[in-house]
């Protein structure tokens, strides 16, 4: 499958959490920045650097979008204001994105799966989405040769270059 010719690219300052297990389970389609509806002790563990989106999922619910089984661990110092760490958190995104989102989810059969947890040059926590298909396992074998391929081709040039 070709690669989408221009990747948008976001601006990221400090990554807090990253799913790199997505991009091997699928190919990513388009990506989307949403915003992300946080409490105040969520935030503070968030900016320590704790966090996981590693088996989290998006769901699109009417006119809103949820982040699903998104870890943010509790706030040491946040003693009886904590926040429940698996609770479903809202996205913030525009009424015309969701609608796209909601369209090729099922119309298409995509995925919503979120890459990465950042904040941006503003201080606002932000998560990248992705609107995905699912790899079969031909496909996944075929990204671990590449992967291999590209690592050994470094070696090759590090040794002979």
């Amino acid at each position: 499958m070709s690669k989408p010719a221009a990747i948008q690219e976001f601006d990221k300052a400090k990554v807090v959490a990253e799913n790199r297990r997505a991009r091997f389970d699928y190919f990513v389609e388009e990506r989307f920045e949403a915003g992300i509806e946080l409490r105040g002790t969520e935030v503070k563990a968030l900016r320590t650097g704790e966090g996981s989106i590693a088996e989290s999922y998006a769901l699109v619910e009417g006119e809103e979008v949820f982040l699903i089984n998104s870890h943010i661990p509790q706030y040491g110092a946040g003693s009886w204001m904590n926040h429940e760490p698996r609770r479903q958190r809202k996205l913030l995104l525009r009424t015309k994105e969701i609608d796209k989102l909601q369209g090729a989810i099922t119309r298409q059969g995509l995925t919503l799966v979120p890459l990465s947890l950042y904040f941006n040059s503003r201080g606002r926590a932000k998560v990248e989405l992705a609107l995905a298909r699912g790899k079969k396992a031909h496909d996944k074998r075929e990204t671990i040769k590449e992967r291999d391929w590209k690592r050994e081709q470094g070696r090759l040039l590090r040794n002979h270059g």
